[in-house]
């Protein structure tokens, strides 16, 4: 049976461009197309002068949150964390889950879900078979909850800095109007992730034995990098600019590590490959709106500033999301949504970012939790990945875009 995350079988090629993996080359072939468009005139050079002067601050703000995230694992904060998480449970198989579900909420929320994805997966599944449970309904939990679960701040999704630009609100004035939604999608995601996941594997695994507290192998790097986190959270919560956020924990970290720890830095920590997508993938994006995305999604979307427009402005940005990806489903879809519509912009985010969960490539996030659990060697059936990832990105979707309509702020 074909799989999600099925390990590899063939030798890996040592010669330098083998090297380079799957996403490598998804990243360096965006950017390459992403270039030509603009020296072939697809692509005006003000329009791409435009794209890429408003997607700086976000690249500056990937580029450090990863490295904090990086470290942060390093410095052993999400072991302990994961440590605490299972022994709070104390052998409780659905006490378990729900740490888990709020692990995974949290980290999305305040660090975005990319960090969720490259970081908490391991975590997740080193956890699972410590304690000897099935490690599929743990690894579910984070790529399901890296989606759904990050609407509430602006520095959850990329596409939410992109909205939060467009309709001008700040850190706490958008929390204040999306957290109605993001409980929503939260709750739906933890009914399936325990009637389809969770249940099943239940027998046999509960109750089980807590493991000891997770000790760091520095404790002056460890309360280091959890200050840095605490920071970088304040920092976002008092509206300071999310990429001079993020830059200033990361600063703080990686000081520490130059004194305690030299030899875990270097090169490698920068995520080029994340970086290099995101750059091309707007210029990509862009081209293809020009030239006929933006007129079948604007049909799709539709002009209505009501309730339809809302669920149809859902709608089409998840299904766009699954076909494609879901920040060029953004993208399109911004494009055709008037500026003062912006509960139509929030549900065309919704669907973006709540919805992209049918195919591994719906977003970013999803495509790093394939790799992360494809390294570790979990496997899950992949018609039973599809299957209820769609069910959860339609059901989650449309509730979330009631919610967000019928809402005590809405």
């Amino acid at each position: 049976m074909e799989t999600v995350g099925e390990p590899p079988s063939a030798a890996p090629d040592r010669s330098r461009w083998g090297r380079l993996h799957v996403l490598d080359w998804i990243a360096l072939g965006l950017a390459v197309v992403g270039v030509l468009c603009v020296l072939t005139g697809l692509l005006p050079r003000a329009d791409a002068e435009t794209t890429v002067r408003r997607i700086v601050p976000i690249l500056i703000f990937l580029g450090t949150v990863v490295v904090l995230a990086e470290l942060t694992a390093v410095a052993g904060v999400f072991d302990a964390l994961a440590a605490r998480v299972a022994i709070t449970a104390r052998g409780s198989y659905r006490a378990l889950f729900w740490l888990c579900v709020g692990f995974a909420s949290v980290t999305t929320i305040v660090l975005n879900l990319d960090t969720t994805a490259v970081l908490l997966t391991p975590v997740m599944i080193a956890l699972a078979r410590k304690l000897g449970v099935p490690p599929t309904p743990l690894a579910m939990t984070t790529v399901w909850l890296a989606n759904t679960a990050s609407l509430l701040l602006p520095v959850s999704n990329l596409t939410n800095i992109l909205a939060s630009d467009r309709i001008n609100l700040e850190p706490v004035p958008w929390a204040a109007r999306m957290w109605w939604p993001q409980l929503v999608a939260i709750v739906i995601t933890m009914l399936l992730l325990w009637w389809w996941y969770w249940r099943p594997a239940r027998a046999g695994a509960d109750p089980f034995v807590p493991p000891p507290p997770h000790v760091p192998p520095d404790r002056v790097l460890y309360r280091t990098a959890l200050a840095a986190c605490l920071l970088f959270v304040a920092g976002i919560l008092a509206g300071v600019e999310i990429g001079l956020a993020s830059g200033v924990a990361a600063a703080i970290l990686v000081a520490g590590f130059a004194v305690r720890a030299r030899g875990s830095l270097g090169l490698a920590l920068v995520p080029w490959r994340l970086l290099v997508f995101v750059t091309g993938l707007f210029l990509v994006v862009q081209t293809i709106g020009r030239h006929g995305l933006d007129t079948v999604l604007g049909t799709l979307i539709g002009g209505d500033p009501g309730a339809e427009g809302a669920l149809r402005a859902g709608g089409a940005g998840a299904l766009f999301a699954n076909v494609v990806n879901n920040l060029p489903a953004y993208l399109a879809g911004e494009a055709v949504i008037a500026t003062d519509q912006h509960t139509q912009l929030l549900a065309l985010l919704i669907g973006t970012n709540v919805g992209p969960l049918a195919t591994p490539w719906a977003s970013l996030a999803t495509l790093i939790w394939y790799e992360r659990c494809r390294a570790a060697g979990v496997a899950v059936p992949l018609g039973r990945f599809v299957a209820t990832s769609a069910a959860l990105a339609v059901l989650a979707t449309v509730a979330t875009v009631a919610a967000l309509l019928i809402g005590p702020d809405s």
